[in-house]
């Protein structure tokens, strides 16, 4: 009973922050030390997600990280019937999410629950809370004289993904940071002038025993589960989630922000 009431009640409402340093070799130096604020997989309903959701804000906007990449699920394919009365949650969860605040911007991808449910709805919601979403699309980063790349991918499960695209016209020598919701999309993107990939999807398993592999994992999240992977030259981050899917339950895996700080590599 004890489990059942910290597994439901109790760990699912308790946002763990991770301090990540990160390392890259294209990594300007006028930029060490810039932060990133990671949240992914939020998952809105109004009786449990609700809560972490905005305990996450608070830390976040308290860290005063100098970008927020938020990675996609901001809703969730319902079980049963209509896929598009999932995306009814997207503007409550965009209205929490503009509380957000970081000098140089909150940044979104889509996730697959948003796009199996209604990716304009969940779109637009972002958008009118100034969120931009990076839909195959990169962006340049700048401080200090210094400048680094954005880029954002769609999401690798509905088949729309055009890392290509996305990269096209950055210069060979300037270091790319890419969103993509799936993790397991880094053995691709290890391919391609990529440094670093900020990554979701897996909610870390949501139940983990100790000593076992998490009972469920969904696809292209089955390798790179959670935490800090190297993949040939691309570094890859996958954060564990805040919201959960078909059940409300975490065991011995909390909802986490992640604050990662970039420096150039020695």
């Amino acid at each position: 009973m004890a489990l059942g009431v910290d597994s439901i009640l109790i760990e699912p409402d308790k946002p763990l922050l991770v301090r990540q340093e990160i390392t890259l070799r294209r990594w300007p130096e006028r930029l060490n030390g810039f932060t990133i604020a990671l949240l992914s997989d939020f998952h809105y309903d109004w009786l449990f997600s609700v809560h972490p959701i905005r305990k996450a804000v608070k830390i976040v906007n308290d860290l005063r990280p100098d970008l927020i990449a938020l990675t996609g699920d901001f809703v969730s394919v319902p079980w049963f019937g209509d896929p598009l009365k999932g995306g009814a949650a997207a503007e409550p969860c965009a209205e929490l999410l503009r509380q957000l605040q970081a000098p140089h911007g909150v940044w979104a991808v889509m996730g697959n629950h948003d796009v199996f449910s209604d990716p304009d709805r969940v779109t637009n919601a972002l958008h009118a809370q100034r969120i931009p979403v990076l839909s195959n699309k990169s962006v340049p980063i700048e401080k200090d004289g210094a400048r680094f790349w954005l880029s954002g991918v769609d999401d690798v499960l509905s088949g729309t993904a055009d890392l290509n695209g996305t990269l096209h016209g950055i210069p060979a020598d300037e270091a790319t940071v890419l969103m993509a919701h799936e993790p397991d999309y880094a053995d691709y993107v290890a391919r391609y002038p990529v440094d670093l990939q900020l990554s979701g999807h897996s909610h870390g398993g949501q139940v983990v025993f100790p000593f076992m592999r998490p009972l469920y994992l969904p696809d292209l999240a089955k390798k790179y589960i959670w935490g800090l992977h190297t993949i040939k030259g691309l570094r890859l981050y996958t954060n564990a989630g805040i919201g959960t899917v078909e059940l409300p339950v975490r065991f011995n895996c909390p909802p986490e922000v992640t604050f990662i700080t970039l420096r150039r590599a020695g």
